[in-house]
């Protein structure tokens, strides 16, 4: 899979994101070292504290079918509506990635048409991982 097919594959999970209260939907797509694509899209709740993103979802969804070896993650993220030019992952989705991920494993971050790649440790430097306990 390319990396345009596989931030295509993230603006189309956004179509099946949850998101009633912020109105900011948002799509990801891992692409496991198998070749499996698991998608996921962000799921609000109005207790906010319940709320999964679209990065997280995808994961779980891969280790829970016992994927550990992933390869890269596109993310596109917007308003209804609309498309961000960047749609960076938050700080606990860049921590569950630092989980299960090196610090030079590829994230796709933009829209299908333009997007840039970055490498977990340019967006979470200094992690901490379970080599740190």
């Amino acid at each position: 899979m390319t990396e345009r097919e596989l931030m295509q594959t993230a603006q189309q999970a956004r179509k099946n994101s949850h998101s009633p209260y912020s109105h900011f939907r948002v799509g990801a797509a891992l692409l496991t070292k198998s070749g499996k694509v698991y998608t996921g899209c962000n799921i609000e709740n109005a207790a906010y504290p319940a709320t999964v993103c679209a990065e997280r979802t995808a994961i779980f969804k891969a280790v829970s079918e016992g994927e550990h070896g992933f390869e890269a993650l596109a993310i596109v993220g917007g308003r209804e509506g609309e498309t961000a030019s960047l749609c960076a992952p938050c700080g606990v989705c860049r921590q569950v990635i630092a989980e299960f991920c090196p610090k030079d494993f590829k994230i796709l971050l933009g829209t299908p048409e333009k997007f840039t790649s970055y490498t977990l440790e340019q967006l979470l430097p200094l992690s901490f991982t379970g080599e740190d306990l």
